[in-house]
């Protein structure tokens, strides 16, 4: 488990901005569930033979009261759950997204923490093939509009139950007849859930894995004809995609559409969105037959495809960092603080620290640090002469990297100074925004 540093923050807060513009453009609306739920709640949605429920979950018994409860490892189970609980679809099919912490005790990697952070989407109540579409546009839109360009789609059908039952029957009989190539997951797996094998990641694995009878060739005539559905809304959008027939979902209660968005750039486990439909989980949750179908994303998977991509993004703290000397000009940044932030302005005014506020040029260093655009500094000459000295500070032109400004007009200049940049390159990123210096 990791702390998310002030470095680091301003980034979360632009990816989480993005995120909420892109999904309320699709109409989805915002739930939020505990993070704790009974352990019953995730052994009865995610099957209890799949590794999450096995090996990863954080369990325990409350000492109040004896109920066994877990730390959410996912949160499409919590949201059916509060979908039935609530009666939310009485009045209709409900578009919902979700964000927070999850928990799973897993080996850390690259971007993988045990409390790791997620943004879903859960369209509940709709059985067309275009709301699957729609989700996946909706990845499409996030990514491009983060600046990430290499994240692949891979989707496939995994049927239905019957379909699902009669593959399944012929996959154990294949490995039944080749168990001497299969490793302890697989033989773990084998009379369990054996359409997990065919997602193993074991090299010596694949060849085997690879002739092993394809669940595309069980689909019946609607399965078959909802994913063509799918695939042909992605054409007439322009979304490029790869059929996968090894693709499978961890989760027992998945159904037909079934989705992955996938990077190289992460190492081994590449996957940072994955999704699909799960027609079946309310019926097991004790409702009645409700269709849904959704994704979830790993945040700290594309902050860190962000980081690598962004190399025209400044992380920066601030605005203006108002530097000044003596009382009448600490009285006076105080003020003049106030009436930039009212403009819209991030201000930091520099504080004393270790007893002392320390020189300009300590100050000037600091203000430099913050990665703000602009100091405005305030001394006893410009109190004098009822002025502010703006320095620009990502000016490369010596000659015009300071000015001096009569103190009512500094927010108007200011104001003009940002909107009539005319550098189109440099992006600069603060609370969890761009602003892009035209």
């Amino acid at each position: 488990m990791n702390d998310v540093l002030p470095a680091d923050a301003a980034l979360w807060e632009l990816f989480e901005n993005t995120v909420q513009s892109v999904l309320k453009s699709y109409g989805y609306q915002q739930i939020r569930t505990p993070i704790v739920e009974p352990t019953s709640l995730f052994a009865r949605g995610l099957g209890t033979v799949t590794d999450i429920v096995e090996k990863e979950m954080y369990s325990f018994t409350d000492s109040m009261n004896g109920d066994e409860l877990t730390l959410r490892p996912e949160c499409t189970a919590g949201v059916v759950r509060s979908v039935l609980e609530h009666n939310l679809t009485y009045d209709g099919p409900k578009r919902l997204w979700y964000s927070g912490p999850m928990f799973r005790h897993e080996r850390p990697q690259r971007g993988r923490y045990r409390q790791f952070h997620q943004v879903g989407a859960e369209a509940v109540g709709f059985n067309g093939p275009d709301i699957d579409a729609e989700l996946i546009m909706l990845c499409q839109r996030l990514w491009d509009d983060l600046g990430l360009t290499d994240i692949r789609l891979e989707i496939n059908s995994i049927g239905d139950a019957q379909e699902r039952q009669r593959h399944r029957e012929d996959l154990i009989a294949y490995f039944e007849q080749h168990k001497d190539q299969l490793d302890a997951d697989a033989l773990r797996r084998l009379n369990s859930n054996p359409l997990r094998i065919l997602d193993t990641k074991n090299p010596a694995m694949q060849d085997l894995v690879n002739q092993a009878p394809k669940l595309l060739d069980y689909l019946g005539d609607e399965s078959r004809s909802h994913f063509e559905g799918v695939q042909q809304l992605l054409r007439n959008n322009s979304i490029p995609f790869t059929i996968n027939p090894r693709l499978v979902r961890g989760m027992d209660y998945y159904n037909r559409t079934v989705f992955e968005w996938i990077t190289d750039q992460l190492g081994s486990q590449g996957t940072v969105c994955g999704g699909g439909r799960y027609d079946p989980l309310v019926e097991i949750f004790g409702g009645k037959h409700t269709p849904a179908v959704g994704f979830a994303m790993g945040v700290e998977r594309l902050l860190e495809l962000m980081k690598a991509s962004s190399e025209t993004v400044s992380v920066s703290q601030c605005d203006i960092y108002l530097v000044h000397q003596g009382e009448a000009a600490q009285t006076q940044a105080f003020t003049l603080g106030e009436r930039l932030r009212d403009a819209g302005f991030d201000v930091v005014l520099h504080c004393a620290s270790a007893g002392s506020l320390g020189s300009f040029k300590s100050q000037m260093k600091r203000a430099d640090s913050s990665g703000a655009p602009y100091a405005v500094i305030l001394g006893e000459d410009e109190i004098k002469l009822g002025t502010a000295t703006i320095k620009y500070l990502r000016e490369t032109d010596l000659q015009k990297n300071q000015q001096s400004i009569e103190l009512a007009a500094v927010v108007d200049h200011l104001i003009d100074h940002m909107t009539g940049q005319d550098d189109h390159n440099h992006v600069h990123l603060h609370a969890g925004q761009i602003h892009t210096h035209h």
